[in-house]
């Protein structure tokens, strides 16, 4: 499955991208062991510099969401593992509605954030 990842937010460039990428993951989008594009050829397709896209990787790595080896490549973790699969639908439905309201992703966030210490 090709990597889609949109820079459109205010966020980082590398936020932008360690976050899409963890949620790619969290979603199930790309599982445990799948190859991502090298950081070279990452960068050209997003039209940033390689230390970005490196960046945003060292993060994921360090969260434990990619493992690195020289000779193959970046890949998913064996051990990061997707959200319960209610969960992500629930997620769906969140953004749905969200986006059919008009709300922006923060203020979904804001929302989820009240409704979650209830």
């Amino acid at each position: 499955m090709p990597l889609r990842i949109a820079l459109t937010g205010s966020a980082p460039p590398a936020d932008q991208i360690r976050d899409q990428i963890r949620g790619l993951v969290t979603t199930g989008r790309l599982g445990a062991g799948e190859r991502l594009p090298s950081v070279r050829q990452l960068s050209a397709d997003l039209g940033v510099a390689a230390g970005t896209v490196a960046k945003a990787y060292r993060s994921l790595e360090a969260d434990g969401v990619l493992a690195s080896r020289i000779g193959s490549g970046t890949r998913v973790s064996t051990t990061a593992g997707a959200a319960p699969h209610a969960v992500v639908e629930s997620a769906q439905g969140l953004a749905r509605a969200g986006r059919e309201a008009g709300v922006d992703v923060d203020e979904a966030v804001r929302v989820l954030r009240a409704v979650w210490g209830d």
